[in-house]
């Protein structure tokens, strides 16, 4: 990549903050999707612990427990770059489920709707198409699906 592939810095005393920066977004994504995903999913990590205590519970077991594994666990994972070619299209296939399934007649976050969970989906896919990155523990034990 040479410079003509980068635009044009407005403020070009700006460029030492950037050089800096630049490197950090897509660990900075990844981390937010993850983190917000694993808070999601600690819902399902509580449906768990009532269904171990033996309070019914919303759902069947199977698929809360499916479910805690990818909210919470892949998010912890994507949020470290862990699994993530695994656990990124894991969670982009829930919410292409819950988009074009569960959500689909409506449209707007407000109203039960999909644009909420389209516009993760369509992050997860990208995270799941780059991985972790180069600041990743992916990256750092060598091994990448």
């Amino acid at each position: 990549m040479n410079d003509t592939d980068e635009p044009k810095l407005v403020l070009p005393f700006l460029k030492p903050f950037y050089d800096l920066v630049i490197p950090l977004s897509w660990p900075l994504v990844r981390c937010s999707v993850g983190v917000i995903l694993a808070v999601h999913g600690w819902g399902k990590v509580t449906r768990v612990m009532d269904l171990i205590a033996g309070n019914p519970t919303r759902g069947s077991a199977v698929q809360i427990v499916i479910l805690m594994l990818v909210e919470f666990v892949g998010g912890i994972c994507i949020s470290l770059g862990l699994f993530t070619r695994f656990f990124a299209p894991a969670a982009a296939i829930e919410m292409g489920y819950l988009t074009f399934v569960r959500y689909a007649d409506h449209f707007g976050w407000r109203t039960d709707g999909y644009e909420y969970v389209l516009m993760w989906g369509l992050i997860l896919f990208a995270v799941s198409l780059r991985g972790g990155g180069p600041y990743s523990l992916d990256r750092k034990i060598g091994w990448s699906l």
